[in-house]
């Protein structure tokens, strides 16, 4: 996971780097939670761009940490969000609480 922060728009974007599954999803949830406690940014940006696989574990994930962010009084984002992942999102209904953006093209969206 790399994060970058701007002071200017109180904006923090968090790219993801690895699967999120049962095995990562604890880790990742942990290094969110310190960057947002550190920064207690306006606005989050989760970039999907390099997720190939999610399962229920990352949308809890996703969810506990959009409640945290919304308590602290912020938005969160979505954003390069494969066609896949983005089914997922539309199912388990967090497309109705948090905005998405699909990828352009989907290069790192797998075939099941």
């Amino acid at each position: 996971m790399k994060s970058n922060y701007s002071k200017e728009k109180k904006e923090l974007i968090i790219e993801l780097t690895e699967e999120i599954d049962q095995h990562t999803s604890d880790s990742i949830r942990t290094k969110i939670d310190d960057e947002i406690e550190k920064y207690i940014p306006l606005n989050v940006v989760i970039d999907f761009n390099k997720i190939n696989f999610m399962d229920s574990s990352g949308i809890g994930m996703i969810l506990g940490r959009y409640k945290l962010i919304k308590m602290l009084g912020g938005n969160m984002q979505l954003i390069n969000v494969n066609k896949i992942t983005k089914r997922i999102f539309d199912m388990s209904g967090v497309s109705r609480l948090i905005n998405i953006k699909e990828t352009e093209d989907n290069f790192n969206e797998k075939v099941i």
